[in-house]
């Protein structure tokens, strides 16, 4: 018996959309997750997230538990508390940046021993020790189970060693998060570009018993094209009746095409990251309100767009604030790719109930090919 019921209300070939029944509220399927890395959407408050329709955001383990530390979120009420947000929050296990930012990172069967980017400081994540942080410290309603991800192009026994790792630590992480009426834990399922592998790992996490699944060992370099191809199979690897997490993914088209191949979630920090570098994401692609040719455009950058930063705001004043390196065009930037991908989701959703997908996935690329 999972925690969470998932409900899938209507699908079209492989895309469905449906709610995850939360005891923080229902997040609506596909559903587009904002990372909020250290407490904080960057450059946003939870009010301007929230005004996007996200349904849930997430949080980062390893940087939580190096800055401000656990325990102190948990002494200081968790979570949900300590940044105002009162809807649903997904933290990650901290696996990936263990491997990506720290100085110095030792990987044995018992666990992982880093050295902090931040201050050198040694630390060890054993699978207890992640679910500890996740569902006691910061209370976190979705748990992710620790895993050991392998950046791409991976050899094919590096992949096997990591994924079969992960698995044993997902049994682990399982046994330790034990019974939760009202938190989550999904497992992650790993193998990097090899079919076999994927099902391998497949298997192994359906014998433990998640309360959902994450395709894990993507978005690492392999690009949009072999993401796709693991993407063709991979999914439907993992069960029917409980959500799909695709995990740091991705640009617009990415989210397009995973949907159409059965993927329910996605976290990525590309809309706030490009917010912050001039970046805006629209449904005719990708605009770099840096250039010059936006110094006169008196139009909005989504005049259709509940987003005040997408309506309210012409093309040249965020020229401006951009060129000027104004904090505001950080936020406004931001506020609005975030709002964009909220609208993306919402649209697929609507596109799906309504038996539409196929044409929805055609319109999508046409207009972002212009």
């Amino acid at each position: 018996m999972t925690a969470f019921p998932f409900e899938i209300s209507a699908t079209d070939g492989a895309a469905r959309t449906g709610v995850l029944k939360t005891s923080r509220g229902d997040i609506r399927t596909p559903a587009f997750m904002p990372v909020g890395t250290a407490a904080t959407v960057k450059a946003l408050t939870v009010d301007q997230v929230a005004s996007t329709g996200a349904d849930i955001i997430l949080g980062n383990t390893y940087h939580l538990m190096l800055r401000p530390g656990a325990e102190r979120v948990a002494r200081l009420g968790g979570l949900h508390r300590f940044m105002r947000w009162e809807k649903p929050i997904l933290t990650d296990s901290g696996g990936f940046q263990v491997m990506s930012l720290s100085k110095i990172a030792k990987v044995t069967e018992d666990a992982v021993a880093f050295q902090s980017h931040i201050d050198g400081s040694k630390h060890i994540m054993t699978p207890e020790r992640s679910i500890e942080i996740q569902a006691e410290h910061l209370g976190s309603d979705i748990v992710m189970q620790l895993d050991q991800c392998v950046a791409w192009p991976a050899e094919s026994p590096a992949a096997a060693a990591a994924m079969q790792l992960s698995a044993r630590w997902g049994a682990r992480s399982k046994a330790a998060f034990g019974e939760r009426p009202t938190q989550a834990l999904f497992g992650i399922q790993q193998g990097s570009t090899f079919k076999a592998l994927r099902q391998e790992s497949a298997d192994r996490l359906i014998e433990i018993g998640f309360d959902g699944y994450a395709l894990g060992g993507l978005a690492v370099g392999e690009g949009h094209e072999a993401m796709c191809e693991v993407l063709d199979y991979a999914p439907a690897m993992l069960p029917a009746d409980r959500p799909r997490y695709l995990m740091g993914v991705g640009k617009p088209i990415d989210l397009v095409e995973a949907v159409a191949r059965g993927v329910d979630m996605f976290d990525c920090v590309l809309p706030t990251r490009s917010g912050r570098h001039g970046q805006a994401w629209t449904w005719e692609g990708s605009v770099n309100l840096k250039n010059a040719r936006f110094a006169e455009d008196d139009t909005p950058l989504d005049p259709m767009s509940e987003c005040p930063a997408s309506s309210h705001y012409s093309k040249a004043y965020l020229h401006h604030l951009v060129k000027s390196e104004e904090i505001l065009s950080q936020v406004l930037l931001s506020w609005h790719n975030i709002a964009f991908f909220q609208a993306l989701t919402a649209a697929m959703r609507a596109a799906i109930s309504e038996g539409r997908f196929a044409a929805f996935v055609k319109d999508f690329h046409d207009r972002q090919a212009r």
